[in-house]
């Protein structure tokens, strides 16, 4: 296929692979597509060992990676605050309400030896510029050819240091207004989310949004992303001026995705409705499975959500005390708790496929579309 992202890219398929499992942008990489590692969850070390693993499987292929460094948060006005300052911001009523949750639901503690925190933001708050700073270090060390921040417009240092390296940007947009913004800072390429997307979202949808943003960011390509997993989805989106497709939900129900099993298992029984937007996991409002998790934040015995890094502060082993005991599935009230971000395309998601038959079916059913569109010209 010709379009602006192959030719920038070097890649086959215009198809953006935004996922957390390394795997999965190796397999979309070797089929085509083009990986994108989601950082925001990586130590420094245990994204230098990813990184360079990629490097190994896909033999010089080209693939990114996205880094979460939000242009909101507690603190920033400050300069930034330290955990311990940010940890006193946390109300004990939410503390009190998150504890009697893990309790009415079975959620037993971690052992010992799995309290000690070990992920990314555990010395700096997380989604923090401070947090960024050191996986931006490590990214540019290894062979990427995109970065791309995923809330809000990216830093002035990762512009300059990415140009440097020759390594393009990217950034996402929900409204017309944060694209041009973003194309004025400086940023190659432009994702244009909708509303129906897993994750950070906004309120506008897809099919409004991308022809906006291709209009007012011209001659800068746009990627199309929310609610996109399929050809036909890909063709309409290449027909609303995009010059590819960005996806992320499709990739989680995956044969290679490191998706939580209880919580795959609940992908693949969902419809496209079983999905709202909640700040019950990172503070500002996200796309993902309804649960008994979003029903008790949303109810009317919530505290409410705290704003961002508090909020994931807040619940960060909470979180894998779920996860840890949802493993079994014999722990019904963990299992009901148990969700994760995800877009409206899950009601499409009812079966486990390898990643690389997803691009290769993706590339059919755009082929498919693409002639049926096409005979009704003649």
């Amino acid at each position: 296929m010709k379009t602006k992202i192959c030719e920038m890219l070097g890649i086959e398929f215009p198809i953006l692979a935004f996922t957390h499992c390394r795997d999965v942008v190796a397999a979309v990489t070797r089929a085509g597509g083009y990986g994108v590692l989601g950082a925001a969850g990586h130590t420094p070390e245990q994204l230098d060992i990813d990184l360079k693993w990629i490097a190994d499987e896909v033999g010089g292929r080209p693939f990114g990676v996205d880094i979460i460094v939000p242009a909101k948060y507690e603190g920033k006005e400050a300069g930034g605050l330290s955990v311990g300052a940010l940890k006193d911001m946390i109300p004990p009523t939410h503390r009190e309400f998150l504890d009697d949750l893990l309790t009415r639901y079975g959620v037993p503690e971690l052992p010992a030896d799995e309290k000690v925190l070990s992920r990314a933001g555990d010395s700096e708050p997380p989604m923090t510029y401070d947090q960024a700073v050191p996986l931006m270090d490590v990214a540019f060390s290894h062979p990427i050819t995109l970065i791309v921040n995923a809330l809000g417009p990216p830093p002035p240092d990762m512009i300059e240091r990415a140009h440097a390296n020759g390594v393009l940007v990217g950034a996402l947009a929900g409204k017309k207004a944060h694209a041009v913004r973003h194309v004025a800072a400086g940023v190659d390429i432009i994702i244009a989310q909708g509303h129906e997307a897993g994750g950070h979202t906004g309120e506008i949808g897809t099919m409004v949004l991308v022809p906006e943003i291709v209009d007012a960011v011209a001659p800068v390509p746009v990627l199309a992303a929310g609610g996109i997993g399929t050809g036909r989805q890909m063709a309409a989106s290449l027909a609303l001026g995009a010059e590819g497709v960005w996806c992320g939900s499709v990739w989680l129900t995956t044969e290679e995705a490191e998706t939580h099993p209880a919580v795959k298992q609940k992908f693949l029984a969902a419809s496209s409705s079983d999905t709202l937007r909640s700040r019950s996991r990172t503070g500002k409002p996200a796309r993902q499975l309804r649960s008994a998790w979003t029903e008790e934040w949303e109810g009317p015995n919530s505290p409410g959500m705290l704003g961002l890094p508090l909020q994931p502060m807040l619940i960060g082993q909470a979180s894998r005390r779920i996860d840890r005991a949802a493993m079994n599935p014999q722990n019904e009230g963990a299992v009901k708790l148990a969700n994760y971000f995800v877009g409206q395309i899950v009601g499409s998601m009812n079966e486990s496929k390898k990643a690389d038959r997803v691009v290769l079916e993706m590339v059919d059913g755009f082929i498919d579309a693409m002639t049926r569109v096409n005979g009704m010209m003649e």
